[in-house]
């Protein structure tokens, strides 16, 4: 399947504003399928609770990020994260070649806030690891309303941005530059969450 005209999409609205967003980069099929990927990991406890930091310098604490996590990974030989590595790869070609991104690797989770769950302000950058260029996360909510709250919150001079989850819209932004909270959930919200890499 070509996905040109969504990679244009969030590249031409990146490029603009600095954070790029399409409403429809995973389409309704994949993202019901990640969805429901993701419930069965939630109902086989194969979740985890998410960290801040890494390595040696890895925390958890509710106060600052209550969601969970699950990692992708191609070795667990699932058809529909496949699907989706399969569609990130032809954006990093699309990507490189276009913006000369350099991009070499990225990584992804699942991640689920449950009713209450939050992520305070942050960037996504650690301090002793610079590989993270580029943040992106797609949604999986389906018919998400404005009082289900959830909203992703970017920071930035005069402009902050406010982003429903709604399914199939992806984000996309430099993971050093740009602050970001999730706010409080008032619904359960699923999401594909991670960062295209560099060196």
């Amino acid at each position: 399947m070509n996905h040109d005209n969504e990679f244009e999409t969030i590249i031409e609205s990146f490029i603009k504003d600095n954070v790029g967003i399409d409403e429809h980069f995973i389409s309704d099929k994949l993202s019901q399928h990640l969805k429901q990927n993701l419930l069965n990991l939630h109902d086989k406890n194969q979740l985890i609770a998410a960290g801040t930091g890494n390595d040696n310098k890895l925390s958890h604490d509710t106060e600052v990020r209550s969601d969970l996590i699950y990692w992708l990974d191609r070795k667990h030989e699932n058809e529909h994260e496949d699907d989706f590595f399969d569609q990130i790869d032809d954006f990093v070609k699309y990507l490189n070649r276009s913006c000369f991104a350099g991009i070499t690797g990225y990584e992804f989770h699942y991640s689920l806030y449950e009713i209450g769950s939050f992520y305070q302000k942050h960037l996504d950058q650690f301090k002793n690891n610079t590989n993270r260029k580029y943040s992106m996360i797609s949604y999986l909510n389906e018919d998400w309303q404005e009082k289900d709250g959830g909203e992703l919150l970017i920071y930035q001079n005069y402009n902050n941005k406010k982003i429903n989850p709604t399914q199939g819209k992806t984000v996309f932004f430099k993971s050093n530059e740009l602050q970001h909270e999730v706010l409080v959930t008032q619904k359960r919200r699923m999401s594909v969450t991670g960062w295209l890499k560099r060196g």
